[in-house]
């Protein structure tokens, strides 16, 4: 059978339905497995789908970068949230130590999403 380079190729099917397989069941997914699970459902090839994962974290970190949010309606919000310094104990010398304050990376689900998970 002839493939040309825009046809999918049959060679990753296993994976992918390993991967949702794996979706289904609540096992953790690697990067390589979401994008087979992508490429899978979206009908696409595996390169299509790992450029557009990649293109959407990327898209995401800009934006939450830049001080912005990112709310994607049904799925949740992407946004950075601010970490007051504090005083901690070291746990092998029982000692306060200060921790800095920080700036961490925040996602809140949507009503959808946690619907579909219950």
């Amino acid at each position: 059978m002839y493939y040309n380079h825009h046809s999918v190729k049959p060679r990753g099917v296993a994976s992918a339905r390993k991967s949702i397989k794996n979706l289904k069941e609540g096992k953790v997914l690697n990067k390589t497995e979401l994008v087979a699970a992508i490429a899978a459902k979206a009908g696409i090839s595996k390169k299509d789908a790992d450029a557009a994962l990649s293109a959407f974290a990327d898209s995401i970190i800009a934006e939450i970068k830049k001080g912005g949010k990112v709310q994607i309606v049904g799925f949740g919000t992407f946004e950075a949230r601010k970490r007051a310094a504090r005083t901690g104990i070291n746990p092998q010398t029982k000692e306060q130590i200060k921790i800095a304050a920080s700036t961490v990376p925040a996602f809140k689900a949507g009503k959808a999403f946690k619907d579909a998970v219950k």
